[in-house]
């Protein structure tokens, strides 16, 4: 298996990443020799806040019944007793005017259900991920997503939105997308509002991390660059 240890070290040292990166993998079966999610959680998205604090372990689909958008967003069809739950939250936020019904449509899904998904810091994966996940300030996150464009895996779409969860199938089908997040997500993650997300598909963060080192040394040269510019050309 890849050594993911390497990578993340890269990562962060040559990025100055502020948190530890996350692998999601998406499996039919739970993996030999990792722990089972044993609890509840709100939401898909609170698993990433237990990764980004050091845990390894995987769910199964009913971890993830508690939050009818994240289970679609997964793919995860809600039991008979629980499907009504997201009609319900759809009404709420097309009610608050906080999105539009027709949009539904158009948020990223995985193409199938998985029968265990599975977290941890990238360092210690088990598995290949399908997706690394990372979030910090938008300057550091600028030069990881630079770093993919440089690597050639950036997704041509659009900074993503709401729901966060999406940008896990979209990084998995179309490269490495940004997400401002949502509000549901910086709540049940504690994430910042000074912080941002970039999901990139696993096949392509051993990529990423090797443009990594040429993009950080471009952007520091660039930085001393653009401030003799300033003092030259600024005059008020």
């Amino acid at each position: 298996m890849t050594d993911y240890g390497t990578i993340e070290r890269r990562l962060r040292e040559r990025l100055s990443l502020t948190r530890r990166p996350i692998a999601i993998a998406f499996r039919d079966t739970p993996p030999p020799g990792v722990k089972q999610f044993s609890g509840s959680e709100p939401s898909g998205c609170s698993f990433w806040r237990l990764a980004m604090d050091g845990r390894t372990f995987f769910t199964v689909p009913a971890d993830h019944y508690n939050c009818p958008v994240g289970a679609h967003t997964h793919n995860i069809p809600l039991p008979s007793e629980r499907a009504g739950e997201l009609p319900q939250v759809l009404q709420i936020m097309t009610g608050l005017g906080y999105l539009k019904m027709e949009e539904v449509a158009g948020i990223a899904r995985l193409p199938k259900t998985p029968g265990a998904v599975v977290y941890a810091p990238l360092a210690d994966s088990p598995v290949d991920p399908d997706v690394v996940l990372f979030i910090g300030p938008p300057g550091r996150l600028m030069l990881l997503q630079e770093a993919a464009l440089r690597a050639g895996v950036a997704a041509t779409v659009p900074l993503l939105g709401r729901p966060t969860c999406m940008a896990l199938p979209a990084a998995l089908a179309g490269g490495a997308v940004a997400s401002t997040g949502c509000i549901g997500n910086r709540v049940y993650t504690g994430t910042g509002e000074d912080e941002l997300y970039v999901a990139v598909a696993g096949r392509d963060v051993a990529r990423v991390a090797d443009e990594a080192d040429t993009i950080a040394k471009a952007n520091t040269a660039l930085a001393d660059y653009h401030r003799g510019r300033r003092a030259t050309l600024a005059t008020e």
